[in-house]
């Protein structure tokens, strides 16, 4: 469920997105685009939810892995459909990771 991150720093890029109505590939594409940045360099993981709202967060182990994975061929295909068909608004955003934490490591304790 949760990516398996190595410990901080890395990278997130957090895309948030507005879908426009209906599949029209998308579905099929998410696939493959899940698939393909797994095989990439520096890639850690990656977190996803939708609701009204999309957001998809993806782990690279630095910066110059994660703009690396924003160059891929098939990925900037993707990207342009994005913007022209699947999306009626997004944002992307990318952050450096500098602390994690969870039930058995929280701060709280210390």
């Amino acid at each position: 469920m949760f990516a398996s991150t190595p410990e901080p720093p890395y990278v997130a890029m957090i895309f948030t997105s507005l879908r426009s109505d209906g599949d029209r590939g998308y579905s099929a594409m998410a696939d493959a685009m899940a698939a393909l940045a797994q095989q990439q360099p520096g890639h850690l993981g990656v977190e996803s939810a939708r609701e009204d709202v999309g957001i998809t967060v993806s782990y690279w182990r630095d910066e110059l892995a994660a703009r690396a994975w924003k160059s891929v061929a098939a990925h900037l295909v993707a990207q342009r459909r994005g913007r022209d068909v699947w999306y009626s608004d997004y944002r992307v955003r990318v952050a450096q990771v500098l602390r994690e934490y969870g039930p058995s490591t929280s701060e709280l304790d210390g």
